[in-house]
């Protein structure tokens, strides 16, 4: 099938539009299973490299979305093209308006008080039908098992979770070993986003896919974190030539 698993140094990616995603949790939200969901860009996938503890978590993810440019590309040459690019922020809303469309309940955890307080409220003026479930701030000890009760008591159909990589997978992971249904997914810092706090990238910087180099630009303290990205390419170079080098040996 077209929609197969595409591996990536080790991390399978599922092959589907940002359309096919949302099709299918949606039913995952209507069938009442619980779901996690993970967005990963090169960043992620060079972090779980290294890091065998979340490299596990990740590969016990219902789904992997391909968030950054750097992954298409990176599956195109390895000769397992991805449909397309599915970034994080888009999946959310996606499933923010399907929430509001199925009156489905949504919790909100992470980011300072203020941002994610003024990310519901503004939630709630693009969505009125959205049933806001609770939300609460990020800066608590992710250890307490208290703040998965809490949710959990709320039964929320999805929750966003906003810590930041590997703190959010980890939190997610704990969260669904809990609950008895519920679409966890880690969402970044998309509350900035959400709040008006931070600006997405402008349209035509999106479209040609330099949203890193807009990033930097209005980060420069970012510069560190972006040297993940050759390091990337460089890795799956590597596991090209392997490939390569297994296939002359298997003929």
């Amino acid at each position: 099938m077209d929609d197969k698993k595409v591996s990536i140094l080790g991390i399978p990616f599922d092959n589907l539009t940002r359309v096919e995603f949302l099709a299918r949790l949606l039913a995952r939200m209507e069938a009442n299973q619980k779901t996690f969901l993970v967005t990963a860009n090169p960043e992620i996938v060079m972090y779980a490299k290294e890091d065998d503890e979340y490299y596990n978590l990740l590969l016990k993810a219902d789904y992997v979305a391909p968030d950054g440019i750097g992954i298409v590309r990176a599956a195109k040459k390895l000769g397992t093209p991805i449909k397309e690019r599915v970034p994080g922020f888009e999946l959310m809303l996606g499933l923010l308006e399907l929430s509001n469309m199925h009156k489905k309940r949504v919790y909100f955890i992470g980011a300072k008080e203020e941002i994610v307080e003024k990310a519901v409220n503004n939630a709630e003026k693009l969505w009125p039908n959205l049933v806001v479930a609770g939300y609460h701030h990020g800066y608590f000890d992710h250890s307490d098992s208290a703040m998965i009760d809490h949710v959990k008591s709320v039964e929320p159909d999805l929750i966003l979770v906003a810590f930041g990589f590997p703190r959010q997978e980890k939190w997610i992971h704990e969260y669904l070993k809990a609950a008895g249904h519920g679409i966890a997914v880690g969402v970044g810092g998309s509350f900035d986003v959400l709040s008006g706090k931070a600006k997405r990238a402008p349209k035509i910087v999106q479209k040609l896919h330099v949203e890193w180099l807009y990033r930097l630009v209005k980060q420069p303290s970012r510069y560190r974190r972006m040297l993940a990205l050759p390091a990337f390419m460089q890795e799956v170079n590597k596991q090209k030539a392997l490939e390569k080098t297994k296939k002359k040996r298997d003929s």
